[in-house]
């Protein structure tokens, strides 16, 4: 006899133990994954609802840069000879054409970094693999890491797991990142807040931070 399936996740979830309160901490960062001219596209690696994390993330940007946070972006860049080509642009082949001068890899217009900003080339999902991105927040005391960005069922989900795994307190702002697709963002929503990271809108964030 087939075994009946409880669809209530989030009860599974809070009777197993998960979605504890991660209180968050100062000092705060923020990160800011991949909101590239190629993400903001729907006919690049863009669509769902990524070009409203992009206008909410210029408001979480603003505030981050005038409470004196660091700030880190990151871009997916590739060696113009392809030199440096890995599994992952075995699984997705056009992130060969984001190159160091092309367009598609130019971070957004309303998000461009200013003096300062730590900015991260990577050609993996997580912002922290075979980066200096973790030295560098460590040494500006960073304890809490609020992060924006693309897409979140990849690099935002990869970059947050391995915040949480090297000791960073992960705050994920739900408004200020975005997938081309809405299930996949829904449900790594989801999966985040009940693992590895508080997760909460741009204004309840900004509650929650005493801002």
């Amino acid at each position: 006899m087939e075994a009946s399936v409880n669809t209530n996740e989030g009860a599974v979830y809070a009777q197993q133990g998960f979605g504890a309160q991660l209180e968050p901490q100062a000092p705060y960062g923020l990160l800011i994954i991949d909101l590239v001219n190629g993400f903001a596209d729907p006919a690049v690696f863009g669509g769902g609802n990524i070009a409203q994390a992009i206008a909410n993330t210029q408001l979480l940007l603003a505030t981050a840069r005038k409470q004196g946070w660091p700030v880190a972006h990151t871009r997916i860049v590739y060696a113009d000879d392809g030199a440096d080509s890995n599994i992952f642009s075995i699984k997705v082949p056009g992130m060969l054409g984001l190159l160091e001068n092309e367009p598609n890899s130019q971070i957004v217009p309303e998000l461009t970094p200013v003096a300062g900003e730590l900015v991260v080339r990577k050609n993996v999902p997580s912002a922290f693999f075979g980066t200096s991105l973790a030295a560098w927040l460590t040494q500006r005391g960073v304890k809490t890491l609020l992060v924006a960005g693309a897409v979140t069922s990849g690099c935002v989900r990869a970059s947050v797991v391995d915040a949480m795994q090297l000791g960073f307190r992960p705050l994920v702002v739900s408004d200020c990142v975005g997938d081309r697709a809405l299930g996949p963002h829904e449900a790594n929503l989801f999966d985040m807040r009940q693992k590895y990271a508080t997760v909460v809108s741009r204004e309840e964030a900004m509650s929650l931070l005493g801002l």
